[in-house]
């Protein structure tokens, strides 16, 4: 058999079309065919060509119900595509690899599809990332298996802050809280609520920051913790304007066990206008506190 790759996709293609002498498709032969070829041509960086090889394999293995196989060739070809920057097709075939998974059974690699997707796009496109965290973490919130998610909801929120949308970002915070209190998550819960409060008060929003303490309180793990002592000394020290006792606490222990993109909120919370913060101004945020 030639080991020329293109001539292997070509005999591949005519396996797979019917004709007057041949009733069937050979998809078994033609899949294999496509496999070979695609490793051919990557090693000899023809990428793109590698990238249809791969897109037709997947489409063979489907044709022989074996959507995990399918699924691993269009991971494969979504990681072609994140190499040749078409962010669209890293996209597509992402979601068609968890699609795949899906079919076969297992939400966790379906999720984790889904997530290398979001990282991929999350500099070009974020709000495309966006979305694929949020299916991300729904597909494994269906299968009750939440705690896994912890990470899809920290990276999504931390998305949402670079686009500086901070009630979203609070809300995915708060969704992380959720998820942790069904697993006895107790300080993964604790820290999320936290976060939280840390957002909404960078994003200039104390009221909101009031009311997500007190709702979270309600949750006598919280209650009862370090971070519930944190937020409250952060939100008196807001309410009596002491700017002094906001950069010591952002400086704290606690705070400094958050995630890396909260502790860099929690290090520029706006102390220099905490009258602006009381009052809940819908001014934009200065270009100081941003960078």
């Amino acid at each position: 058999m030639s080991s020329d790759p293109e001539k292997m996709m070509s005999k591949a293609d005519k396996m797979t079309k019917l004709t007057l002498t041949r009733w069937s498709a050979d998809w078994r032969g033609a899949t294999e065919l496509y496999e070979q070829a695609a490793n051919g041509f990557r090693a000899s960086n023809k990428y793109e060509r590698a990238k249809v090889a791969l897109e037709k394999a997947s489409q063979g293995q489907v044709m022989q119900s074996s959507p995990w196989d399918a699924a691993k060739h269009m991971e494969s070809a979504a990681a072609l595509a994140q190499k040749l920057s078409i962010w669209n097709e890293v996209a597509d075939f992402y979601r068609k690899a968890s699609e795949l998974y899906v079919e076969s059974g297992r939400a966790q690699p379906a999720s984790d599809a889904l997530g290398k997707a979001a990282r991929a796009l999350e500099e070009v496109k974020p709000e495309d990332a966006i979305q694929l965290y949020t299916d991300a973490c729904e597909i494994l919130e269906e299968d009750g298996r939440d705690q896994m998610a912890f990470d899809l909801y920290r990276a999504c929120a931390s998305v949402y802050i670079k686009l500086e949308k901070f009630a979203d970002a609070a809300t995915f915070f708060l969704r992380l809280g959720v998820a942790a209190d069904k697993c006895d998550a107790t300080n993964s819960q604790c820290k999320a609520y936290l976060s939280a409060i840390i957002v909404y008060l960078y994003g200039h929003d104390l009221k909101q920051a009031e009311k997500c303490y007190n709702d979270c309180s309600q949750i006598d793990a919280f209650l009862k913790s370090d971070q519930n002592r944190t937020a409250s000394r952060l939100l008196t020290a807001y309410n009596e304007g002491d700017i002094e006792e906001i950069k010591k606490v952002a400086c704290s222990s606690t705070v400094s066990n958050l995630d890396h993109a909260i502790i860099k909120l929690a290090r520029k919370l706006p102390t220099g206008d905490v009258t602006a913060v009381q009052m809940n101004a819908g001014d934009d945020l200065d270009e100081d506190d941003l960078t």
